[in-house]
């Protein structure tokens, strides 16, 4: 990757080293062909401790000054410090500038704020943070941090949620009160600290397994490390972060978050929404069995208005079917419409054209719609493709083109047929068509507006639909 993208993994994980050094961070990078201006890209407050820059700062700059302590960090590769600042309330802070090279180079300058007035006092808590934030520090001047991002970012624990100290024998040497929590819901007992970390670790879940690599084999601190343990109706995610000192291993510190909440609400999402794609699927099926019926029942009738008036119900019932079918395999209340409509027009072509071929064909994109307004929208292109082939067509062979146009949250929709046109004074509206009645309510009910007219291009006519989108498709 090149610099750009590592620092961007980096920033995905800083709040580790904030939070382990109780410390406010501020990226800088220089900026311009030169590179003698740095500006800040980046800032990052601790969770552990009070902020020492109580204003964001992203977007300043520093001029070239031999004596400032960026650009001594960024000339000497090393960490340059002060601790005669204050804050405007008169509060000392100590600030390092630290180097973060890749291959030898520099590439940023880290800035590290400490509110030294709310430092806590000193006990195993405070000594084993700064202790690895130490290290860590080491590990980003040798560009060895950062390392591996979590694979899932919501989930991922951060340093208040629970830290463990791992000493590169194995050996457990602090537990964050968090950490020891979550352990005894998942059923660990007695002393934490002390235990093999990995022994641990097995005992509480066998066969436990991360992506793509068994823990059995990795728990020893030489890869990045991200798992999860579930028992006793408890859950943990663990991120595991090798420590390296110049030659030698410093052992690991291990993030642990309890995420038992947060998996049962998943499973009942999980539930929820195959709960919801059964009852479409189930509607879906009994749509199409009221459309059987339809169907056999226009079979028995002598009237030839009859049985038009119930092949007319049958495609109702079945292009709201469609849309039902369609949101069975969808986790999301919301129908990626192009199918449904391609589905509409195969329908229509081969139902209402009484003699001859009518080729019905879609030309644009409806984009995602909600579903509640992909069911009304189904029927009126199927109300509105059955008027082109019955009355435009005049039930002969032709085309009838559906163009969908999406501009923002507006969508447009023409039904374009190579007909006849529109009799000599049509007025929209004083017809007692069935299907008109249910289009122009269903319209009205989207808040839309329908308009019919003659093509100017060709002979034909077009149906123009314009309808609002709500935003949360």
């Amino acid at each position: 990757m090149d610099d750009g993208e590592w620092l961007e993994a980096f920033l995905s994980q800083w709040h580790i080293l904030a939070d382990l050094s109780f410390s406010d961070l501020v990226l800088w990078v220089p900026k311009g062909p030169t590179g003698d201006v740095f500006e800040c890209t980046a800032q990052i407050r601790p969770v552990t401790g009070p902020t020492a820059l109580e204003e964001d700062i992203v977007g300043e700059t520093i001029e070239y000054e031999p004596d400032h302590q960026v650009t001594v960090a960024w000339m000497t590769h090393e960490i340059a410090e002060t601790s005669d600042n204050e804050l405007s309330s008169g509060i000392p802070v100590d600030v390092w500038a630290i180097p973060v090279l890749r291959h030898d180079r520099p590439v940023a300058v880290i800035e590290r704020h400490t509110n030294q007035m709310g430092m806590r006092a000193t006990g195993a808590l405070e000594e084993n943070f700064l202790e690895a934030a130490e290290i860590l520090t080491q590990m980003l001047m040798r560009g060895e941090f950062p390392l591996v991002p979590p694979s899932d970012k919501a989930l991922a624990p951060r340093v208040a949620d629970g830290v463990l100290r791992v000493l590169p024998d194995g050996v457990i040497s602090y537990a964050s009160p968090n950490a020891v929590t979550g352990y005894r819901r998942l059923g660990a007992v007695g002393d934490i600290e002390g235990e093999n970390f990995r022994e641990l670790t097995r005992r509480l879940r066998e066969g436990i397994e991360a992506v793509g690599q068994t823990v059995g084999a990795d728990l020893d601190g030489r890869l990045t490390l991200e798992f999860d343990i579930d028992a006793r109706n408890a859950s943990m995610r663990f991120v595991v972060l090798p420590l390296w000192l110049e030659f030698t291993s410093a052992g690991m510190v291990v993030l642990c978050r309890d995420t038992t909440d947060l998996r049962r609400r998943d499973r009942m999402l999980v539930t929820k929404d195959a709960t919801i794609r059964e009852i479409h699927h189930r509607v879906k099926n009994n749509l199409q069995t009221v459309a059987a019926l339809l169907r056999m029942q226009s079979r028995r009738l002598q009237s030839a208005d009859g049985k038009e008036a119930l092949r007319d119900a049958m495609r109702r019932v079945s292009s709201i079917a469609m849309v039902h079918e369609t949101l069975s395999y969808s986790l999301v209340e919301a129908v990626a419409f192009d199918d449904v409509c391609d589905k509409i027009l195969d329908m229509v072509g081969d139902l209402a054209a009484s003699h001859g071929t009518v080729r019905a064909k879609r030309k644009g994109s409806f984009g995602v719609l909600p579903a509640d307004m992909a069911t009304s929208l189904s029927m009126i292109i199927t109300e509105l493709c059955q008027n082109a082939i019955e009355h435009g067509l005049d039930s002969a062979s032709g085309s009838v083109d559906v163009v969908p146009q999406r501009d923002g949250n507006i969508l447009t929709i023409q039904i374009i047929d190579g007909g006849s046109g529109l009799p000599e004074g049509f007025r929209l509206g004083a017809q007692k068509s069935l299907g008109l009645s249910i289009i122009s309510t269903l319209i009205k009910d989207l808040d839309g507006t329908l308009t019919l007219k003659n093509r100017e291009d060709a002979q034909g006519t077009v149906a123009e639909i314009v309808l609002p989108v709500p935003t949360k498709a």
